[in-house]
């Protein structure tokens, strides 16, 4: 058994004024999620991307609005969405203060392709990734 101790996972600059914790990914010996928690200030969040897996976006602190195609919603702390797979989402923070969202990817490694981007972001794959793969443990990216 592998007891993963959360506090001592460092957190990470996404972009402005988002950090990122992962909690559980193919690197901490996950087969089959990835799951992290994102820190947002004011106005700042997830542009819009999309997964070939289904994700859980769930609010811990703060209110959000998030879309997902061309369907928006206002979501604050205890609620949750599901994105279906290949389906484009996103979210930005609508409150005063820190927006506090937890997302559930049903892969062991995030994986994304973001509008205006040609190329797929890869994080927390694992030392061992086959060869072309990236073995990016989230130190860099959006």
């Amino acid at each position: 058994m592998r007891v993963i101790d959360h506090e001592h996972q460092p957190r990470e600059e996404w972009r402005a004024g988002v950090l990122t914790r992962m909690r559980v990914s193919a690197v901490a010996g996950s087969a089959q999620l990835c799951v992290f928690e994102q820190w947002c200030d004011p106005g700042c969040g997830a542009p819009t991307h999309l997964h070939a897996v289904e994700e859980v976006l769930s609010v811990l602190e703060g209110q959000a609005e998030v879309w997902i195609e061309d369907e928006r919603a206002a979501l604050s702390a205890g609620q949750s969405v599901v994105v279906p797979a290949g389906c484009r989402h996103g979210f930005r923070n609508t409150g005063g203060s820190t927006l506090h969202v937890q997302a559930t990817l049903a892969a062991p490694i995030f994986e994304a392709t973001f509008d205006g981007r040609d190329e797929i972001t890869r994080r927390w794959v694992p030392d061992r990734a086959p060869p072309g793969k990236n073995s990016d443990h989230g130190t860099t990216g959006p």
